[in-house]
């Protein structure tokens, strides 16, 4: 069979592609219209922003799935395994190891204080406002360069199947998201995930089947990729600097594991539940259920290797694809080319990620601004009035996240290296607050205040140097699949088989394709890649740069934790006692899990056991009122003892 690509391999959506495509999206926006007209008489905030804390715990778990993978994932997560290896299924193993360990901490902690924003759990325990503010200013940028990037995704891939233009789509991403997200309510967000977590597992496992029965089987896809020095999971550097190794993947993840579990998104989610037990079950589904979901993408992008390699026409040295996150819309073309509506279904399912995620941040960026900012500032309002007026907020979010998706595409490389660098500089230091707040006790809120402040300024400071400085060399991707069967007009196959990623439009159009030209790249004998010498590299402060971004969530959770210890030391550290057990957590009985109960006994005896004489005669006057209540709020009876032991535990949280 003759795989040789021609001029003529470019292919186009048909009217079968569109029809899928728009009624996709119509389900969307059905859901939203229907659980606006189902909650008409239920017209009041807590309805609206965390379902009426009345969800099962399924599909919640699915929901805060579908907002964390998102369109980032289905082309982030294949475009660097193409590039750069496998050995990113790493990163999603830390995750899951965070988010387990760390249930024990959130969900005792901000479960039974029924709040709607993670952070009015900071003004609790601090007694402060300015941290609460801190902490959800650091909240709202996160999430809305994090929802740019999400608009940005599929417009990437629409422009690459469709050829239509990047930024109309991205308003239209961003108008059906305002709209069914803005009249239905986070219940409309939950089960949208729901039927759209459906859309995008059919497409990974079509694309997953189809790609690996062209290439020849599994064996040969592992073979290929192996032979070609991209199942690179064992690179035990421990040099900071170097963009992936074991250390950074597992170490960096784990970090920003935490930081997701402390996302005002993830504690919505929990809050919505109609139990603690409902909560913690949705989070031990979640985590594992995430983790599988990002390897099998990430062996979509070793698929996708193998089938081009097969075919001798790597797309982006051919300059077919100008982008690296186009690579899967493109391969999508490639090995659907002649089934009906699958491009479609593609799109369907690359959008139903980006709606997902979008509408997920909508509904939580606006709990945190009228929970946080605004409800504050006017006091008292009817339920019907805050309902509308946080309506309007998801609005206005959705038009400044859409504008936030511009300056998304100034940065270059992979959408989940952007991804993480974003989250990592402004969630960082919002974790580290959490971890403050419930593990030292000690701390006092100028030590938060200034804490978070410091570690959120480094971490935008080096994630952006990293992005923007000239004189940091760009990450170098791995040797590109053959390209001796492309059509001769695309591409001088000596010219472009080595590209640096980066900003490909101009790197390619630079190019002449008649003249030899250096390689930016060297291979070694293990099919690894090295940077060629730069002239010109990094000097003094620059240096800083080079640090791999998935280090930013240690050091900015770090630097929180370290500057508001020792702000507090010198501000006058709260006595024992001082703090309401309620908001502090016990580190042995929550993280050192793994310890015999004796070890992890005799380390609670250590730390401060005095409890102010006010905290305790409050709980002992007020237990038998909150377990009664706890009762009546619970549907099922067998939910009361464990809600009981929890609301034990936590008052005897002054122990370490």
């Amino acid at each position: 069979m003759d795989h040789k690509i021609t001029e003529n391999s470019q292919n186009y959506m048909s009217i079968w592609d569109y029809v899928v495509f728009a009624i996709s999206l119509a389900i969307s926006l059905v859901i939203g219209v229907f659980y606006a007209f189902v909650n008409k008489w239920k017209n009041n905030a807590e309805e609206y922003l965390v379902g009426g804390r009345s969800m099962s715990f399924l599909p919640t778990a699915i929901s805060l799935i579908v907002s964390f993978q998102s369109a980032i994932t289905m082309l982030g997560v294949p475009a660097e395994a193409y590039f750069f290896g496998f050995q990113y299924v790493l990163f999603p193993v830390g995750q899951c190891l965070a988010a387990l360990l760390f249930m024990n901490v959130v969900v005792p902690l901000l479960y039974p204080l029924r709040v709607t924003s993670a952070f009015e759990y900071l003004e609790l325990r601090f007694k402060s406002k300015a941290v609460r503010l801190l902490g959800s200013a650091m909240g709202i940028v996160s999430n809305i360069f994090y929802m740019g990037i999400v608009i940005y995704a599929p417009a990437v891939a629409l422009e690459a199947v469709t050829g239509y233009p990047l930024w109309n789509s991205t308003i239209v991403t961003s108008i059906a998201a305002v709209i069914y997200t803005s009249i239905g309510g986070l219940k409309a967000v939950i089960w949208t995930d729901v039927f759209q977590s459906l859309v995008m597992l059919a497409m990974m496992f079509a694309i997953l089947i189809k790609g690996t029965l062209e290439v020849g089987g599994p064996k040969q896809v592992w073979s290929m990729a192996e032979s070609a020095g991209r199942m690179n999971f064992w690179n035990f550097d421990p040099d900071p600097t170097v963009r992936h190794t074991f250390w950074s993947l597992l170490i960096g993840s784990f970090f920003c594991g935490i930081s997701f579990v402390f996302l005002n998104s993830s504690v919505q989610r929990m809050s919505s539940t109609k139990t603690i037990t409902e909560a913690k079950r949705m989070l031990m589904f979640m985590a594992p259920a995430y983790m599988v979901a990002v390897i099998f993408f990430a062996y979509q992008g070793i698929v996708a290797f193998s089938y081009y390699q097969t075919k001798g026409c790597d797309p982006l040295a051919s300059r077919q694809i100008t982008n690296p996150n186009q690579l899967i819309p493109f391969i999508v073309k490639d090995i659907f080319s002649h089934v009906p509506a699958m491009p479609g279904l593609f799109l369907a399912a690359l959008f139903s990620g980006s709606l997902s995620s979008l509408s997920s941040g909508l509904a939580s960026g606006a709990s945190m601004f009228w929970t946080d900012m605004l409800h504050p500032l006017l006091g008292d309002v009817s339920e019907n009035k805050s309902t509308i007026i946080i309506k309007v907020i998801v609005i206005v979010y959705g038009c400044i996240t859409c504008a936030a998706s511009f300056f998304i595409a100034k940065i270059g490389g992979t959408l989940i290296q952007i991804t993480i660098s974003v989250l990592n500089s402004c969630s960082g230091p919002s974790s580290g607050l959490f971890m403050l707040g419930c593990f030292f006790p000690r701390c006092n809120s100028k030590g938060a205040l200034a804490g978070g402040v410091v570690a959120f300024v480094v971490g935008i400071w080096i994630s952006l140097g990293n992005s923007f400085s000239p004189n940091i060399p760009r990450p170098v991707r791995l040797q590109s699949a053959s390209t001796d069967q492309c059509y001769s007009g695309l591409v001088n196959s000596s010219a472009m088989m080595y590209t640096a990623y980066g900003d490909y439009a101009s790197i390619l159009s630079d190019v002449n394709l008649t003249a030899p030209t250096t390689p930016v790249v060297l291979t070694t004998d293990n099919g690894m890649a090295t940077s060629a010498p730069e002239e010109k590299g990094p000097s003094g402060i620059e240096h800083l740069y080079l640090l791999s971004y998935l280090y930013l969530s240690v050091v900015s959770m770090s630097l929180t934790i370290t500057v508001g210890l020792i702000v507090s030391l010198i501000t006058g550290m709260n006595k024992p006692g001082d703090v309401d057990p309620r908001y502090l957590v016990s580190a042995s009985e929550t993280l050192l899990v793994f310890l015999p109960v004796s070890a992890r006994r005799y380390i609670s005896s250590i730390g401060p056991q005095f409890m102010l004489e006010k905290y305790r005669s409050d709980r002992d006057q007020n237990r038998a009122e909150k377990e009664e209540t706890a009762f009546c709020a619970i549907e099922d009876p067998h939910e009361v003892q464990p809600f009981c032991e929890v609301q034990r535990s936590i008052s005897d949280g002054c122990r370490v």
